[in-house]
C-alpha cells in the first residue's frame, strides 16, 4: 500500500475490474484507448467537498415513506441497510456523503427511459441519502429490489442490488459501487459481476443478513461496510503512526 504526495493511497488497480471487458459489452465502447495519465491533485480535491447534516431532508434515510403519498408506503420487503464507511487503515471516514438508488420490489427503476415491463410503484422513488457519523456508521430503511433484465446477452439478467456513491474525506476518496444479497445465486451469473478479478473482491460487495439488527415484524437487516482509499495521517511528534 504505498501513498501519493496528496495523502491518498494509491488505488490497487488489480483489484478492480479492468475497464474493457467484451462479456460487459458496453465496456468496449466507453473503454479508454490509451493508458491513462497520472494528474497532480489540487487542494480543493484534496480537502473537499465538505457535506454537513442540514443538506438532509427529514426522510432521505426511509426509502419507504421519502416518496410516498400520506399514509402509504411502498410495496416490497422492508430491509434495513447498516454498516460503516472505512478507509484503507481501517479508520472510520466521519461525515462522508452516502447517496443510494435502486430498482422498486419488481426489478423496475423509476426512469424515463426504463424499458422493463415490470410496474412502477407509485409510492417508491428509489434513491435516498445518509450522512455518516463521527464513527463513520450510516443506516437507512428501503425496500429490496428486484432482478431484472438488461440487454447486453440474449438472457442476461441483474442480480437484485443497490448502488451506492460515497464522498468520503476528499474528492480523491470518491466511491461508487454496488451492494448485493447474501445467497443471492445470480450474482454469480451477472456478466458484470464477472469483470471483477477475483471471488474475494467480490464477496466484498455482498451484504451479510444479520437477524441481530431485524426489527420483529417489520424489516430484516444487511450490513455492509465500505472501504475508501486510506489517506495518511499527520505525524505527531514522535509517533509515525500520526493522530
Amino acid at each position: 500500500m504505498t501513498e501519493k504526495p496528496s495523502g491518498l493511497f494509491h488505488r490497487d488497480r488489480g483489484w478492480h475490474p479492468p475497464a474493457l471487458t467484451p462479456l460487459y459489452k458496453t465496456s468496449v465502447k466507453r473503454s479508454p484507448a490509451a493508458a491513462p495519465i497520472a494528474m497532480p491533485s489540487t487542494l480543493s480535491e484534496d480537502t473537499g467537498p465538505v457535506f454537513t447534516r442540514d443538506i438532509l431532508g427529514p426522510q432521505d434515510a426511509d426509502l419507504i415513506h421519502n416518496f410516498a403519498s400520506d399514509g402509504q408506503s411502498a410495496i416490497g420487503p422492508r430491509i434495513i441497510v447498516y454498516g460503516r464507511v472505512l478507509d484503507e487503515t481501517g479508520r472510520g471516514v466521519p461525515n462522508a456523503l452516502v447517496e443510494v438508488w435502486q430498482a422498486n420490489a419488481g426489478g423496475r427503476y423509476r426512469h424515463k427511459k426504463e424499458s422493463y415491463l415490470a410496474p412502477l410503484d407509485p409510492n417508491f422513488g428509489g434513491c435516498g441519502r445518509v450522512i455518516t457519523d463521527e464513527q463513520g456508521n450510516y443506516e437507512f430503511r428501503t425496500i429490496q429490489p428486484g432482478p431484472y433484465p438488461w440487454p447486453n446477452g440474449p438472457n442476461d439478467w441483474r442480480p437484485a442490488h443497490i448502488h451506492f456513491s460515497i464522498f468520503g474525506r476528499s474528492f480523491g476518496q470518491r466511491l461508487i459501487t454496488q451492494m448485493y444479497f447474501e445467497g443471492d445465486p445470480m450474482i454469480w451469473q451477472c456478466p458484470i459481476v464477472g469483470t471483477i478479478p477475483s471471488r474475494e473482491a467480490i464477496e466484498t460487495l455482498v451484504a451479510a443478513l444479520d437477524m441481530r439488527r431485524t426489527v420483529p415484524m417489520d424489516a430484516r437487516a444487511y450490513k455492509f461496510d465500505i472501504v475508501l482509499r486510506g489517506v495518511r495521517q499527520t505525524m505527531f511528534e514522535n509517533r509515525l503512526e500520526g493522530l
